[in-house]
């Protein structure tokens, strides 16, 4: 089957939070390849950090200051984040590559933030425009994999399912993590076949 493999940052995890970064690259698991020609990232504006501060989660405040202040610098506006993706999923390469389907997204833990975030901003059309209503979570295959004993019990986690595969840390980047995660699908599917 083929996915978009996509991750976003976020102001937070809460529901007044922003969306600060997007990416995405779609993969083949037929293939076992990610098509790096079609990868796209972007930046979406937010307030200033200062402004922005007296909500954010210590976390936040401690490792996201740089993205934050870049979002607000050099972000697009959300209509235009949404017309350059609309640009992007017309495309004749992207409609070429998804057969003219509708896209099958895949991510990890989507349901947290990257799914809401995305109906609420973008809107319900466009999500059921572009997106197959059905998806695949990384997170959900790597429970599936605990439960049946194919991987340790600590792997629900992402980054202790990323350090069990050897693949480093989570960079908090949404273009690596959008690559890790269908990278990290690639290394389970390969543990099922054991």
């Amino acid at each position: 089957m083929k996915y978009l493999s996509f991750d976003i940052e976020a102001t937070g995890l809460e529901e007044h939070d922003l969306i600060i970064e997007f990416a995405m690259i779609p993969f083949c698991t037929k293939e076992k390849k990610l098509n790096y020609d079609l990868k796209k990232h972007f930046y979406i504006k937010c307030p200033s950090f200062d402004s922005l501060k007296p909500k954010l989660n210590q976390w936040v405040i401690d490792h996201n200051k740089e993205l934050i202040e870049k979002a607000h610098s050099s972000g697009l506006e959300m209509e235009k984040f949404k017309q350059e993706l609309i640009n992007y999923f017309e495309s004749d390469e992207v409609k070429e590559y998804f057969d003219g389907k509708k896209i099958t997204l895949f991510g990890k833990s989507m349901s947290a933030i990257d799914l809401p975030f995305l109906n609420r901003d973008l809107g319900w059309d466009f999500m059921r425009t572009y997106f197959n209503h059905r998806q695949l979570d990384l997170s959900s295959v790597a429970y599936a994999l605990v439960d049946m004993e194919k991987i340790p019990a600590a792997c629900e986690s992402g980054s202790k399912l990323m350090s069990f595969l050897n693949m480093g840390e989570v960079a908090h980047t949404a273009l690596e993590d959008a690559v890790n995660t269908a990278k990290m699908y690639f290394k389970l599917m390969e543990i099922t076949k054991a």
